[in-house]
């Protein structure tokens, strides 16, 4: 049956003179026609409008695969080994050109190995003959010596030191009374703390497996280190360094500007995450089964933080800090490398050559003061709306679906939500040469921890995982506040480690 509308339409047009000049039968007929004519064209209608939703469909779906097939480490936040062995297609690099020369600049004194004044070992070489006539030199006396000198290692060997306890008998009272040992040398065999800071030195810090680092000691000193024995001394360090990292969080906390990042991580077969909070001084790290903002808070300084906050705009950052935050322009410059490429938009390349000129500004104001005047302010945020609103007009905002949800978007229209909501954040080196024009601080304090799963393929155990996240946050600090690695490391394993200076 057909709706009434379209039944009564089907028969507009008809006169009672014309329905009485033809047989009854007649019309019954022509009226089951145009039933059956107007049900296919319903159907025709339904049909189209079914093939076109599919159609839309389909090609979002096919966009959405050259843009994963177009993206790259050059146009987005992949990594470098996501590329290939073939190289991605060359795009302008994110990179300015310096204006110095290349080599070595005015200035600029070279280092060299330089002779000694008192070398450890002396070799004499004597003239036993003449080189032309080859008459005998060897009572002549010597009247000069010519010198080089060879910089080498001595054969490495393991110097093993024995402890004695002096026994005594009392002449007074005939007790037996015999001295006590050193703390630290608590067994009748053992490895030293300078040993076990070099075997947590070359796991922890040069990123060795434990295999290759009980061979480098098999190698180098003649001595095969039981894995055990790495173990032990990570656990140990791990151990004394809980109120170093304690201070670090406190440190932290403080801070005026702190860079945040998390990564993937394998632990027990399983994908945990690896969490960093930093400052050009400061680093700690924090596992966690999770990456969003119940990780962060059981980490325990984002969500007490007094400064402002840098990140490349993950939703929790925003959940665990309430207080001023920064985005990563870094990148913010690839996307949009990404979106002129792909979309060939000419908004989305005059932005990114605008935040590399803002960047320049702020770099050259820099030396002399510490804002950029009021008028040269003006005229950036003006460029950036205009900008914006270009960008806003070729990608217009998506309808809302009847069930209510949020509309799917294209990337451009995502990032231009982002530019434009979150303004404040994205210029915040702008107007605080304090913060930072992206987030390399805290991606090149994971970048380590990266190359370490690429090499043992991720931790045994969470435990193990911990540890050295623990260790590796105690090596990070002592390094930027210029601490020998290996010192730190042994002062740690004795229990005396070092504290961290504040936040720079």
């Amino acid at each position: 049956m057909l709706p009434p509308d379209e039944e009564k339409s089907c028969w507009s047009g008809v006169t009672p003179q014309l329905v009485l000049q033809v047989p009854l039968r007649v019309w019954w007929h022509l009226k089951d026609q145009l039933r059956e004519q107007a049900e296919t064209i319903r159907h025709q209608a339904d049909l189209i409008t079914r093939q076109a939703g599919t159609i839309a469909t389909q090609a979002a779906e096919l966009q959405r695969l050259y843009d994963q097939t177009a993206k790259s480490s050059r146009n987005s936040s992949k990594p470098p080994a996501s590329d290939g062995l073939s190289k991605p297609p060359r795009t302008r690099s994110l990179r300015q050109r310096g204006q110095k020369p290349l080599g070595g600049q005015p200035g600029h004194h070279g280092d060299t190995l330089k002779p000694v004044a008192q070398p450890d070992h002396l070799i004499t070489h004597p003239v036993t003959a003449c080189v032309h006539c080859h008459a005998c030199l060897e009572n002549v006396p010597v009247s000069g010596h010519g010198q080089r000198q060879v910089f080498d290692l001595p054969p490495l060997k393991i110097e093993v030191t024995e402890h004695q306890v002096e026994v005594k008998l009392c002449p007074t009272c005939g007790h037996t009374t015999t001295a006590s040992f050193p703390p630290e040398v608590s067994q009748a065999v053992q490895y030293g703390p300078r040993l076990k800071a070099q075997a947590a030195y070359l796991n922890g810090y040069n990123l060795l497996p434990l295999q290759r680092t009980a061979q480098f000691f098999a190698d180098i000193y003649g001595q095969p280190l039981a894995e055990d024995t790495i173990r032990h001394a990570t656990t140990r360090i791990a151990q004394q360094v809980r109120p170093v990292n304690q201070a670090i969080a406190d440190h932290l906390r403080q801070a005026e500007v702190v860079n945040a990042d998390e990564t993937g991580l394998r632990v027990a077969g399983k994908l945990h995450w690896l969490h960093v909070a930093s400052t050009p001084t400061l680093t700690l790290y924090h596992v966690h089964p999770k990456r969003g903002w119940k990780a962060m808070e059981a980490a325990g300084v984002l969500n007490q933080l007094q400064g402002r906050l840098v990140h490349d705009h993950l939703k929790s950052y925003y959940t665990i800090h309430p207080g001023p935050h920064a985005l990563c322009n870094a990148h913010h410059l690839r996307e949009l490398t990404f979106i002129h490429q792909q979309y060939a938009q000419p908004w989305a390349e005059k932005m990114a050559d605008l935040l590399r000129e803002i960047y320049r500004a702020v770099e050259q104001t820099r030396p002399n003061q510490n804002h950029l005047p009021a008028e040269r302010l003006a005229d950036f945020e003006q460029r950036y709306a205009a900008l914006i609103e270009a960008g806003e007009h070729l990608n217009p905002p998506p309808e809302r679906p009847p069930t209510g949800r949020r509309p799917k978007q294209t990337p451009p229209r995502n990032l231009l939500d982002r530019l434009r909501d979150h303004r404040a954040e994205v210029l915040a080196f702008m107007y605080d040469f304090r913060v930072p024009f992206d987030n390399n601080q805290a991606e090149r304090d994971l970048r380590m921890m990266k190359v370490k799963q690429k090499i043992s393929g991720g931790f045994r155990t969470l435990s193990g995982a911990t540890d050295f996240a623990a260790v590796r946050s105690y090596i990070s600090t002592m390094r930027k506040q210029g601490h020998l690695v290996l010192d730190a490391l042994e002062m740690a394993y004795r229990g005396t480690p070092f504290m961290p200076a504040g936040a720079a």
